[in-house]
């Protein structure tokens, strides 16, 4: 596993990952209005490869290696 970076929700997500992963991005944020989400972030980190990115809730966003994006919500559903 590699170290990526940090940033706070709302914040542009790094350049250097997918268009389809910044969408799941955006629709988990979008998810998230009227919450108080002033301290959280992201956190991206590289496994095989392939980005994971984490919100400080415990939801999981991953891309497969045939491309598809998969969120996984703290509670395991998906």
């Amino acid at each position: 596993m590699q170290l990526g970076t940090r940033w706070a929700v709302g914040g542009e997500p790094p350049a250097r990952i997918s268009a389809e992963v910044r969408a799941a991005i955006r629709a988990v944020e979008g998810d998230l209005l009227g919450f108080d989400t002033t301290q959280w972030r992201w956190t991206l980190t590289w496994l095989e490869g392939r980005p994971v990115v984490e919100l400080d809730d415990g939801t999981v966003i991953r891309q497969s290696p045939d491309g598809a994006v998969l969120i996984s919500a703290p509670s395991g559903e998906d």
